[in-house]
C-alpha cells in the first residue's frame, strides 16, 4: 500500500506525459464541443470534469465553447507528438482557464486543480522538445477544406440541436442553407422561439470565424520549407556513389533534388529521406561504406526524434534491412522483389521468350528503329527534345516516384544515364521529330543501370517498352553494362506462389486480394511485365516502428510516389516562394567545424 501511494504521488512516467495530456485535452475539447452543441449537457454534471482544463467555458457562451473545444482537439495532436508549440500553448491556456474558473464561477477548485495540471506539464517539459515539422502553404488550403466541412457538419448539428424552439419544420436544404449563412455570420430562413436563434447565430460565426483564421494564418505564418539537396551535398553523395554505388541499384535515386540528407560522423555513409504528413521516409540503402552505415543510421533517427516523426524506410535490400532492424530495433517487413536481369544471361532464343521475341519483330517490321545511347552523347536539341516529349507524355500533372525515381531527364550532372529512344522515320515528324517512346536509366555503379521511367507517344504501336528494353539489353555489352535493373513488382512472390498448385486457403485469398487491387494500382501488371525478361529477383523490404504505424507510413508513401495528391491548385499567394535549406542540427555543426 505505501509502494503504491508513493507510485502516485510521483505521477505518470515522464514518457508518458505526452500522451495523457493529449488525452486530456482531447477529452475537454469533445465535452465543450458537446457542451456549445447541446444546452441540456451543460448544465449537467458530467461538464463539471472539464472545468479543470482550459476551454470549460460551455457555460457562459456556446460559441466560446465551441471554439475552444476544436482548437483543444487541434492542440492535442500536437501534445501527442512532444511539439514544443503546442506544450507552450498549453502552458498559455491552463493559466487563463484558471483565471476563468475564479473569475466567472468563482470557482476555487476549478481554479486550483487547471493549476494542478499545468505542474506536470512544467515539471516534464524536457519531453516536449519536438522541433516544428517542413510545411507549406498546401496546408493552409488543405485546413480550409477540412475545417470548413466539419464547420458546416457540425453547424447543422446545432441547427437541428433545438426541436422543441424550432418555428415550423424546416427542410434540410433550409437546415443547410441557414448553416451556411450563419458560418459567415448571415442570418439564415430558420427561426427559433426565445434566445435560441442567438445561441445559434454566436455558434455558426465563431465556426465560421475560427476557419477563417486558422486559414489565414497558415497561409501566411513564416513558412519552414522542405529541406532539399544542396549542391554541396549532391557533390558529397556522388563521391560516395562513385566509390560504393555499385552495392545498390537504388543508391543513384538519392541525387532526387527534393530529399534531405544526413550524414554519418566519418562523412563515409549517408541517408537520404523526405518527410511526409510527419514520416521520416528513407528509401533504398545507406549510400557509402557499409562500415560507416549505423552512423549514419544514427544520425537519421535523432533527426527523427527530435522533431517527433515516425521512421520509415522504403525498399531497402536484404542487407539493408538486417543493418536497419540491428541498429535500431525497427521491424522489416518484405515489400516486393526487383526484377534484376544479367546481360551476359539474356536472350531472345528460346520457348520462353517467344512472346517477347514476337512482339519486337512485328514492331521492327513495322517500321521502328531504336537508339541507346548516354545522355552525354546526346546533343542539345536533341536531348531538349527527349525531355519535352518525357514531359508530356506523362500523363499526370505530377512527376511520380520516389524510392525509384530520379526526377528529372537530361540534366547535365547526369551525363552517365542511358537513353533508348524508339524512332519511326517513315511517320510525319510530329511536335517531337519521329521520336515515339523513352526509356531513361539511371547508373548502378560501374557496370550497371537501373531503369527510371518509361514514356511513349499514346498514338504509338503497343510494345514500346518491350521493344526499348530489348534494345537496352542488346546494346549493354558495348556500353559496359553487365545488369540492368527494371521495375519494382510489389508482394512479387504472393502473386507467384498463390498461383501454383497446391496454394493455401489464405495465400489464395490474399492473391485474390492483390488481383482486385491491381485494378487500381499496377500489381500484378508490373510482376507480368518484369516476368518477361526472365530476371532474377531480389527482395525489397519495409523498415518500420510498430504495426499501427504500416496504414500511416502506407499513405506517406503514396503520397511520396505520388499517388496521393492534392487535386486543385495553389491560389498565386499560397504557392512555395522558392525552396530554402534547412539544415539538421548534425548538418549544422558539421560546417562550423570545417568553417573553423
Amino acid at each position: 500500500m505505501a509502494a503504491r501511494a508513493r507510485h502516485l504521488l510521483r505521477g505518470p512516467r515522464p514518457a508518458a506525459v505526452p500522451v495523457l495530456v493529449a488525452r486530456a485535452c482531447a477529452l475537454v475539447g469533445l465535452l465543450d464541443i458537446a457542451a456549445g452543441v447541446f444546452p441540456r449537457f451543460r448544465r449537467s454534471r458530467v461538464h463539471a470534469l472539464a472545468e479543470v482544463l482550459p476551454g470549460a467555458l460551455g457555460p457562459f457562451a456556446a460559441a466560446l465553447s465551441l471554439s475552444v473545444g476544436v482548437l483543444l482537439l487541434l492542440l492535442a495532436h500536437g501534445l501527442r507528438r512532444s511539439k514544443r508549440r503546442a506544450w507552450r500553448a498549453a502552458v498559455v491556456l491552463l493559466p487563463a482557464g484558471a483565471i476563468a474558473q475564479f473569475a466567472y464561477r468563482h470557482s476555487v477548485l476549478g481554479a486550483v486543480l487547471s493549476l494542478a495540471l499545468l505542474a506536470p506539464l512544467l515539471r516534464h517539459r524536457d519531453q516536449f522538445t519536438a522541433l516544428p515539422d517542413p510545411r507549406s502553404r498546401w496546408r493552409a488550403l488543405a485546413n480550409f477544406v477540412l475545417m470548413g466541412a466539419g464547420s458546416l457538419a457540425l453547424g447543422l448539428v446545432i441547427v437541428s440541436a433545438h426541436p422543441k424552439t424550432l418555428v415550423g419544420d424546416p427542410s434540410v436544404a433550409d437546415r443547410l442553407t441557414h448553416v451556411l449563412y450563419g458560418l459567415l455570420g448571415v442570418e439564415g430562413p430558420v427561426d427559433y422561439q426565445d434566445s435560441t436563434s442567438w445561441t445559434v447565430a454566436f455558434s455558426l460565426g465563431a465556426l465560421g470565424l475560427l476557419t477563417a483564421v486558422t486559414t489565414i494564418y497558415l497561409a501566411f505564418r513564416p513558412e519552414h520549407p522542405a529541406a532539399h539537396l544542396t549542391a554541396d551535398d549532391e557533390a558529397r553523395l556522388r563521391g560516395l556513389l562513385d566509390r560504393h554505388g555499385g552495392r545498390d541499384s537504388l543508391g543513384h535515386f538519392a541525387l532526387r533534388r527534393d530529399k534531405a540528407v544526413v550524414f554519418s560522423p566519418s562523412g563515409k555513409a549517408a541517408v537520404t529521406y523526405r518527410v511526409v504528413s510527419g514520416v521520416m521516409l528513407a528509401s533504398g540503402d545507406p549510400i557509402g561504406d557499409v562500415e560507416a552505415w549505423p552512423g549514419a543510421i544514427e544520425r537519421f533517427m535523432d533527426e527523427a526524434r527530435a522533431h517527433s516523426w515516425t521512421p520509415a524506410v522504403m525498399g531497402c535490400s536484404e542487407t539493408g534491412a538486417e543493418v536497419w532492424t540491428r541498429e535500431t530495433g525497427l521491424d522489416a517487413l518484405e515489400l516486393g522483389d526487383e526484377a534484376v536481369v544479367d546481360v551476359p544471361d539474356f536472350s531472345l532464343t528460346g520457348r520462353a521468350m517467344r512472346n517477347v521475341r514476337q512482339m519486337v519483330k512485328r514492331i521492327e517490321r513495322a517500321g521502328y528503329e531504336t537508339r541507346v545511347r548516354r545522355v552525354r552523347d546526346l546533343g542539345g536539341t536533341e536531348l531538349e527534345r527527349v525531355r519535352r516529349a518525357a514531359d508530356d507524355w506523362r500523363g499526370t500533372d505530377t512527376e511520380r516516384g520516389f524510392s525509384m525515381a530520379l526526377g528529372r531527364v537530361g540534366d547535365p550532372a547526369d551525363g552517365d544515364c542511358l537513353i533508348a529512344t524508339a524512332h519511326r522515320p517513315d511517320d510525319e515528324p510530329g511536335p517531337y521529330g519521329d521520336l515515339k517512346a523513352i526509356l531513361h536509366f539511371v547508373p548502378w555503379g560501374a557496370d550497371g543501370v537501373s531503369l527510371d521511367l518509361m514514356r511513349r507517344d499514346r498514338t504509338a504501336d503497343p510494345g514500346m517498352n518491350e521493344l526499348l528494353i530489348v534494345a537496352a539489353l542488346q546494346a549493354a555489352p558495348k556500353l559496359g553494362v553487365a545488369r540492368v535493373s527494371l521495375n519494382f513488382a510489389m508482394f512479387r512472390s504472393a502473386l507467384a506462389r498463390g498461383e501454383k498448385i497446391g496454394a493455401g486457403p489464405v495465400l489464395r485469398v490474399w492473391r485474390g486480394l492483390l488481383l482486385f487491387l491491381s485494378r487500381w494500382f499496377q500489381i500484378e501488371s508490373l510482376y507480368k511485365f518484369n516476368a518477361k525478361f526472365r530476371p532474377r529477383w531480389e527482395p525489397r523490404f519495409v523498415v518500420y516502428r510498430a504495426s499501427a504505424d504500416l496504414p500511416r507510413l502506407g499513405f506517406a508513401a503514396m503520397q511520396a510516389e505520388g499517388f496521393v495528391t492534392m487535386a486543385l491548385p495553389l491560389p498565386r499567394f499560397l504557392r512555395r516562394r522558392g525552396p530554402a535549406a534547412r539544415p539538421c542540427p548534425h548538418r549544422v555543426a558539421e560546417r562550423g567545424v570545417r568553417a573553423a
